[in-house]
């Protein structure tokens, strides 16, 4: 059966700001673009996928996996005669709402928030926040629709579109959302393609998990390499679609694949080694959020008290606070979200050196070295 959405190219196609002239791009690639020249983007490169290894450069990252989820679903609505322009701006775009250190670090700030009276962090909702306010990259209704329904956490066998114009800007929760696309559900099933077997190799690299430890039949059913198992998936959902009218898995590769992913949650994503980064990162994220809080609070947008704070992230949130203030007063009408919003847009290694800011300024790094230094030469002394 032909795969056609219901939905005609006038809203698919439209953006909150109308855009005027022409350009040799399409709509969709146009929105590619967009997302690939943002700060959010290039920020992925240095935030958590699964695993926090900043300094191998075989584990993968935000980043990777993002390209890993549109060349998967670029494939299959190829072979599906599917807008692959349209599902490769999806892959690209779907996980610009993500925080620093993976899915620790989004639990541990939905659980701040909540504390703080907010609805829960979604990554998800939060991925049409970044688009839409927080970097106005004024994208298609299909592409922002599809990074707020990607959902990819959510394992299911098959879906269909629900082919209704949602209100996106009023979504508090992803809870029971469907994509609008037929590419925005195969993007759902890409971003679970794209991690499935990438997370459980990355684990035995790290010796978190032995290859031996999966079940025989993801093995057989799956195949043993995450490129054979990306192929199991990427054909079956092709071969499969076409017979069930949705994008589905057959009955024998999902259960396969349920099998999988139950290892891994159990053996991987809830290993001590990851739940032994939680209390770190609930510490540093905590130290980072009153101190932002404060600052905010005693500062407003007074320069010099920011900058008598005397370290750098304090005169790099003074930037983002006065470049943002108004938008905040406007969009939101208070400044609740703003230090939520900074956190969660930080890179791992940015965030660490936030932590290191608190507690011990660059600047006073060299001059306490010397002092150590000299104290450390000085015989006088002993």
């Amino acid at each position: 059966m032909p795969f056609k959405n219901e939905l005609p190219d006038s809203i698919l196609q439209s953006r909150v700001k109308s855009r005027t002239g022409e350009d040799v791009r399409s709509p969709y690639y146009r929105d590619t673009t967009a997302i690939i020249h943002s700060s959010p983007f290039r920020r992925l490169k240095h935030k958590t996928q699964v695993f926090f290894a900043p300094s191998n450069d075989h584990i993968c990252t935000r980043m990777e996996h993002v390209l890993h989820v549109a060349s998967i679903a670029t494939a299959i609505c190829r072979a599906m005669k599917l807008d692959d322009e349209l599902a490769w701006a999806i892959g690209m775009g779907h996980d610009l709402g993500h925080t620093p250190f993976g899915h620790i670090g989004e639990y541990l700030l939905s659980g701040m928030m909540e504390k703080k009276g907010y609805p829960r962090f979604e990554h998800e909702v939060n991925g049409l926040r970044v688009v839409d306010f927080l970097s106005r990259l004024n994208l298609t209704y299909a592409v922002r629709d599809g990074i707020i329904s990607h959902c990819g956490e959510h394992f299911i066998r098959t879906i269909s579109p629900d082919f209704t114009q949602k209100d996106l800007g009023k979504i508090t929760s992803k809870v029971g959302l469907r994509p609008s696309t037929w590419e925005g559900c195969v993007v759902r099933f890409s971003d679970q393609i794209a991690y499935l077997g990438r997370d459980f190799e990355d684990a035995v690299r790290l010796g978190i998990v032995s290859a031996k430890e999966l079940p025989e039949v993801c093995y057989r059913t799956l195949g043993k390499t995450n490129g054979e198992i990306i192929n199991t998936l990427v054909e079956d959902i092709i071969d499969n679609s076409e017979k069930e009218g949705c994008i589905a898995f057959s009955e024998p590769v999902y259960e396969a694949v349920k099998l999988m992913k139950d290892f891994n949650y159990k053996h991987i994503y809830l290993s001590p080694m990851l739940k032994g980064y939680e209390d770190y990162f609930r510490r540093l994220l905590g130290l980072i959020y009153d101190y932002l809080t404060d600052l905010l609070d005693r500062c407003g947008l007074d320069k010099e008290k920011y900058l008598n704070e005397r370290n750098m992230l304090s005169a790099g949130f003074y930037n983002y606070v006065v470049e943002k203030h108004d938008s905040y007063i406007e969009h939101d009408g208070d400044l609740g979200l703003m230090v939520f919003d900074y956190i969660a847009g930080m890179s791992d290694n940015f965030c660490l050196d936030c932590g290191n800011e608190i507690l011990r300024p660059e600047h006073l790094n060299e001059s306490i070295e010397r002092s150590l230094t000299g104290k450390w030469f000085d015989v006088s002394s002993l």
